[in-house]
């Protein structure tokens, strides 16, 4: 960044100097000072600003001058009363009236200055006005002396006149590149937001299309190119009636017959169009049409059902490939087992990456209709008005852009099979309520049907939220909560069954790999390291882990190097200072069981339902880690 200061008198130039010396003004780019007035000043400016300057200071005339040629902004050096005083001084001893040349009104009254100084003082304003006969003017009132600027000074001595430069001091010189560095920052913070502003709408895949309250198009989007089949270098300037005759647009501009959303077609493409007023301080200053082609809207809704049919309309995971022989485990897969018996609706509750989705699998391929599809969506995973169009479906016409012949929804899909609503308290109120609807009638009702479809249907559910703290927060249906909370299977964390973490270590260890590893185990110490981890990510971000070890580790075995390395834990100074601080499997229970009681506020049957365990077990183990030694 680069500031240039025009200096149109030599004293100038050199009191800028010796300022820049002194003074820091906190600007990152660089003030340079040159020296020219009027044309000679000009050209100074030009050439700096083929160098790359972003704006330029300069004094009276030259200034304006400077002004009207360049496109850069321009900070004018001000006259203050200091600098009028120090050109009377060197005046010396004056009685007649001093005539005062400004080229446009400055910031102070001379002839109030004059009463306060005793010396006459006129002030004398050339602006546009003849140069000559202001001066002329001013001699037939007894005005012989002057003081003015560098162009006026070069005016008045060929007159023939007396006349002394008016200098700047440091100080006005300083204001005036606070004023520039301060128009530079608001320039680029300007030119920052408008190339954003470019850079998204040029980025868009909806046509974008701009007029001015004179209907005048502004923007004119690559996308919109495209629709339209016209250059933004045709459209941008002219009328939007020249462009497209019948584009409503302008109604915008007047709210007469507007209409907020259409439907337009072009040769054999159909393109959604939406038009909006833009207003500043409630007044209508332009409007701008939104246009999205029908079909690239139609291929990407396709694309989208084909990625969640290909994802669930089979269940591939099945029971014998859960793997945890800890009592927790074991009660979780024996009750699986019982609800796969049954067409009850089951919700699946319990942190994110425990396997939530393996266990719906796992009941869908144990249960009757395990040979019927199984089809999974997430319900965070897309917006309102598409998850319940894929959900329910929809007629044709039912909305702009819906496939010719309408869709079946997934229930329709999953009809003889299974539905796995996964996080399902993603799921918004509204479609909650349809939701509840179908489990209860077991029929659904497309978007703009006027008929309902008998659906058989089994409904898993999952959560990794508190449902009923949602519940309470009437951010979810109470009477939907308890529909599907018919049977419930919680997945416990990986941090509450660590017991399991050798056996799933090995398990992952022993898959097919798509790359290249001399990995082919892992030693005890750094088993036991990764048993006590948190493991917050759960058996997925295990398994993430252990695929990493395998690409990174030196091998042949994964050591406790290796996995402090990964999870960027610091190494001890010495292996046996660490080991020595490792756990004991027994420490380890203590902990969990000890976390477990706080979270059921001490309830000694919850936390053994939890643990797997009989109350008296449970009970036994406290008594034994509580008596001496």
């Amino acid at each position: 960044m680069k500031i240039t200061i025009v200096a149109p008198l030599e004293g100038i130039a050199i009191a800028a100097r010796e300022l820049l010396d002194k003074r820091d003004f906190g600007w990152p780019g660089e003030i340079e000072v040159v020296q020219g007035v009027l044309e000679a000043g000009l050209e100074e400016a030009l050439k700096a600003v083929e160098r790359g300057a972003d704006c330029i200071v300069s004094r009276g005339f030259t200034a304006t001058l400077i002004a009207r040629n360049v496109t850069i902004p321009v900070a004018e050096i001000q006259v203050s009363v200091f600098d009028i005083l120090r050109a009377l001084k060197d005046m010396g001893d004056v009685k007649l009236p001093v005539g005062v040349v400004f080229n446009r009104i400055v910031q102070f009254d001379c002839e109030k200055l004059s009463e306060m100084i005793g010396i006459p003082m006129r002030q004398i304003y050339i602006g546009d006005s003849v140069f000559e006969e202001k001066i002329v003017t001013a001699s037939r009132e007894g005005i012989t002396t002057f003081l003015a600027d560098a162009y006026s000074v070069r005016m008045l001595k060929g007159l023939g006149k007396t006349v002394f430069p008016i200098e700047s001091s440091e100080d006005a010189i300083g204001r005036a590149i606070v004023d520039a560095i301060n128009l530079v920052t608001v320039r680029r913070k300007e030119q920052e937001k408008a190339e954003l502003f470019r850079t998204v709408i040029n980025a868009s895949d909806e046509g974008i299309i701009s007029i001015d309250r004179d209907g005048i198009v502004n923007v004119f989007n690559p996308a919109a190119e495209q629709m339209m089949q016209i250059s933004s270098a045709t459209a941008i300037g002219k009328p939007i009636g020249d462009i497209i005759p019948d584009d409503k647009l302008r109604d915008c501009l007047t709210g007469e017959k507007f209409e907020a959303e259409d439907v337009k077609h072009i040769d054999d493409r159909v393109f959604a169009i939406k038009r909006i007023p833009i207003k500043l301080n409630r007044e209508v200053v332009g409007a701008i049409a939104n246009m999205q082609d029908v079909t690239k809207l139609q291929i990407f809704e396709q694309t989208v059902r084909q990625k969640l049919n290909a994802k669930g309309l089979f269940a591939k995971f099945h029971l014998e490939q859960m793997i945890g022989s800890t009592p927790i485990m074991k009660t979780l897969k024996d009750r699986l087992l019982q609800y796969a018996a049954t067409d009850t609706t089951v919700l699946i509750t319990g942190e994110s990456g425990t396997g939530k989705e393996r266990a719906a699998q796992s009941i869908h391929n144990l249960s009757k209709c395990k040979k019927g599809p199984f089809v999974a969506v997430n319900c965070a995973a897309l917006p309102e008005h598409l998850l319940e169009s894929e959900l329910f479906g929809y007629e044709e016409g039912a909305f702009t852009g819906a496939k010719k012949g309408g869709k079946e929804g997934l229930f329709e899909l999953a009809h003889g099979g299974t539905i796995f609503l996964d996080e399902i308290s993603e799921m918004p109120l509204p479609l909650q309520a349809r939701l509840l609807r179908v489990l209860q009638e077991k029929e659904v009702m497309r978007l703009g049907a006027d008929r309902v479809i008998p659906v058989n249907v089994r409904v898993l559910a999952s959560s990794n939220q508190d449902l009923m703290g949602l519940v309470d927060d009437r951010k979810f249906r109470a009477d939907l909560y308890y529909r599907l909370d018919v049977f419930r299977l919680h997945i416990p964390p990986l941090r509450e069954r660590s017991e399991d973490i050798p056996e799933l270590v090995r398990g992952f260890l022993e898959r097919p790999a798509s790359f290249i590893s001399s990995v082919s185990g892992i030693t005890p110490d750094a088993i036991a390291f990764l048993q006590q981890q948190p493991w917050r990510g759960n058996v997925r971000e295990l398994r993430n882990v252990i695929e990493r070890l395998r690409l990174l580790s030196a091998g042949p075995l994964i050591i406790v190097a290796d996995v402090m390395q990964e999870l960027a834990i610091p190494e001890h100074k010495h292996k046996d200072e660490y080991l020595s601080s490792l756990k004991t499997s027994e420490d380890l229970e203590k902990e969990k069981i000890g976390l477990m009681l706080e979270e059921e506020k001490y309830n000694h049957t919850r936390v053994a339902k939890r643990l797997g365990i009989s109350r008296s077990t449970l009970w036994r183990k406290l008594k034994g880690w509580n008596s001496p030694t």
